[in-house]
């Protein structure tokens, strides 16, 4: 359990700072969290692709689902942002702009989690 737990720690320092990046390079107008959708649709896309790929390796079922799935990628997507950012798209009565993120969000990722997946197996 340390183990993994190491792993984890790891690879969510990565995934944090990488989200820090890319919080830090995308700047949209109008408040749009663009950043944390494209973090989001990445970050779907990235976990599709590693569990098609390696889900069935030893070293992925070992160490490397703790440092790649649970660590990097759940350092770098960031769904609770997500959440706090619609609710707050709503808060200030942005509904159109509200209904548009979290639409947006939930069908880029699903597509995105299904092409990678499709990637990786194919």
């Amino acid at each position: 359990m340390l183990v993994n737990l190491a792993w984890v720690a790891a690879g969510g320092a990565l995934g944090a700072a990488a989200r820090y990046l890319v919080s830090v390079a995308v700047h949209t107008p109008q408040g749009f969290p663009a950043a944390t959708l494209a973090v989001n649709v990445a970050g779907s896309l990235a976990i599709g692709v590693a569990w098609g790929a390696w889900a069935h390796l030893p070293w992925f079922q070992e160490w490397g689902r703790a440092f790649l799935a649970i660590g990097i990628l759940g350092g770098f997507t960031t769904f609770s942002a997500f959440s706090l950012e619609a609710l707050t798209l709503l808060h200030t009565e942005r509904f159109a702009l509200a209904a548009i993120y979290v639409a947006s969000s939930l069908a880029g990722c699903l597509t995105a989690v299904w092409l990678g997946y499709g990637l990786a197996v194919n």
